[in-house]
């Protein structure tokens, strides 16, 4: 009787597992979609997104060179959240997470900046876009156009931070986290729209870019930690990754995991 229990669980578990797998590689593709869809949409110059890119562009170009103010803010945005900063961050990250011996979710956050940054600046070679020219430009910047490299970046860090924060905080600290991820890169895509430096769509495939290779990372680590290691499951969308490792990664000895 035991060991058909034993048996039974084994059979439920691989069976749940094989559901979630199945929940997670749908929501991938569901991402993947209008991603696909848009490249192909850039690469053909479809007229409907060619009269909104071009809109776009020169509405806030125009706005830009009446409002002085305005457009050293957005310089400032877009330089104080380059891709070098979540290099940075992220870098910092991984070696507090190696020093406190927390060795798969630093090898999760470095495969996550490098393979979505890789795979970012493959795709603007072989896209090779132009990037707007605009008259009295008040930014210019080099390469190609499509993807947005500042925005796949901003949206590469801010989720790998994302996720290895939640684990950390309380319920407002996740509120606070999540607003932080979700307006951070999109502030970053507006400003380099209103630079003059990008389309809106590559700001766009930007942003499903970088969620689509996070979302892609954080399944795989997930998929890792309930089969291979036998954890339980988690909601990384609530608990991160590698919940079980917050007292390990938390400042001081995991204070922040023994609060009720």
């Amino acid at each position: 009787m035991i060991r058909w229990r034993g048996r039974r669980g084994r059979r439920d578990a691989e069976h749940g597992l094989g559901l979630r797998l199945t929940v997670a590689t749908a929501a991938l593709v569901l991402i993947a979609v209008p991603f696909t869809v848009l490249l192909v949409f850039v690469k053909t110059s479809f007229g409907p997104l060619t009269e909104i890119d071009e809109g776009a562009a020169w509405d806030l170009h125009a706005y830009a060179i009446g409002n002085p103010g305005f457009a050293r803010l957005m310089e400032l945005v877009s330089d104080v959240f380059a891709p070098l900063t979540w290099r940075i961050a992220v870098g910092a990250a991984v070696a507090w997470l190696v020093w406190r011996r927390a060795y798969h979710l630093a090898l999760w956050a470095v495969t996550t900046i490098t393979v979505g940054g890789l795979l970012g600046l493959a795709l603007k070679v072989i896209v090779a876009r132009a990037r707007p020219s605009l008259p009295d430009p008040v930014a210019i910047a080099p390469g190609a156009s499509f993807p947005s490299g500042h925005t796949v970046n901003a949206v590469l860090g801010t989720g790998i931070l994302l996720l290895l924060v939640l684990p950390l905080v309380r319920e407002r600290g996740r509120v606070l986290a999540w607003a932080l991820a979700v307006l951070i890169p999109l502030a970053v895509g507006f400003s380099r729209i209103a630079l003059g430096v990008h389309w809106f769509s590559d700001v766009v495939g930007g942003l499903v870019f970088g969620v689509a290779v996070v979302a892609a990372t954080a399944a795989a680590f997930e998929t890792w930690r309930r089969h291979d290691v036998g954890r339980r499951p988690a909601q990384p969308l609530r608990e991160g990754v590698g919940p079980e490792t917050k007292r390990e990664i938390a400042p001081e000895g995991g204070r922040i995991a023994r609060r009720p």
